[in-house]
């Protein structure tokens, strides 16, 4: 083999390694690239989702204060469930009746969010809540701690607990 043949297959070989190079790189370029525009953080994603439940108890509470059956009824998923003290409701139309009871008999309203922690799915509420009963204009009161489970952006679950001996919460 003469030295200009030697020459040529070094740098035939130098030449197919820088190539590979080259193109190893830009792959991985493109698949960096990729990855950054087309995959969610997960702490973007959590604290999204995070957000949407948020906004979900916060709605949950504004439709409970303006006592507003439909508004409420529609965070619940069609199977959802309703649990307070001695009632438990299963499904839209069965939670929308227990929805709409309270609202003919109870009137002013007011709830304030003391806390909310969310974990994944759920969440845990505690609140102070206020109402007036419409027949006899008793003031009810009671702070309360509430356990929801979220799926697909709606309700599936939603457990009330308060002291119902020493509230004056209406259930």
């Amino acid at each position: 083999m003469t030295n200009t043949t030697k020459k040529k297959a070094v740098t035939g070989l130098i030449g197919q390694s820088l190539f590979a190079l080259a193109f190893f790189l830009f792959l991985s370029t493109l698949i960096i690239i990729f990855n950054l525009t087309f995959s969610m953080n997960p702490v973007t994603a959590q604290s999204e989702s995070q957000q949407n439940i948020r906004s979900l108890i916060e709605q949950a509470r504004n439709a409970w204060v303006n006592r507003d059956v439909d508004a409420l009824t529609e965070l619940f998923a069609l199977d959802g469930e309703l649990i307070v003290p001695s009632h438990r409701s299963q499904g839209r139309a069965k939670i929308r009746e227990q929805i709409a009871n309270f609202a003919q008999q109870y009137i002013d309203v007011n709830i304030t969010i003391q806390r909310i922690v969310i974990d994944g799915n759920q969440a845990a509420v505690e609140w102070h809540y206020e109402d007036t009963e419409k027949s006899t204009g008793k003031r009810n009161q009671a702070d309360d701690a509430i356990i929801i489970e979220v799926k697909d952006g709606q309700i599936c679950y939603w457990r009330e607990y308060f002291d119902t001996s020493s509230s004056t919460q209406p259930y």
